[in-house]
């Protein structure tokens, strides 16, 4: 089409949790998102480390030949607390300089399932999106109706004017 523009996404951040969850399904998506970018020719972009979740992300999408960045805070490397980062690690000083090098590297974002530190980053992206601090794409991964509660809730804040 004449005066439309195609995205390139050569780099995904993905924003999950450091827990595999209850239900097995959590675990086969996370797997199945890694292949996925891998065979899309996908790099990743995540938040270090290789324990729940987002170690089945990026060891699929490592294992199919895509690069992966992990960039964790100096904190989580001292107490090695969540496993060896699959890939190449940046190392930085803050949570919010691994969210902000996140932004930075990546093309676009996708929200897996996670607990406070996940909603966290995922509200921030958004928020800065709403700023036009950046113009990515972000997408949330609804597995099994994981996110449907909190969805409700952002149409219902909508619906009452405070987020537009």
């Amino acid at each position: 089409m004449e005066g439309s523009s195609v995205r390139t996404l050569e780099k995904i951040c993905v924003l999950c949790g450091a827990n595999y969850g209850k239900d097995k399904s959590y675990v086969k998506a996370a797997h199945r998102l890694g292949e996925v970018l891998g065979k899309r020719g996908i790099n990743l972009i995540y938040g270090g480390r290789s324990l729940g979740l987002i170690g089945y992300v990026s060891t699929a999408a490592n294992v199919h030949g895509r690069r992966v960045l992990g960039i964790i805070p100096s904190a989580f490397t001292k107490k090695n607390i969540n496993g060896k980062t699959c890939g190449k690690e940046l190392k930085v000083a803050t949570m919010h300089e691994r969210l902000l090098k996140m932004m930075e590297f990546g093309d676009a974002f996708i929200a897996l399932l996670g607990g406070f530190g996940t909603l966290e980053e995922n509200f921030q992206i958004v928020s800065w999106a709403q700023l036009n601090i950046h113009q990515k794409p972000i997408g949330v991964l609804n597995v099994n109706g994981f996110f449907d509660g909190l969805l409700s809730f952002l149409d219902h804040a909508v619906e009452q004017k405070f987020i537009a």
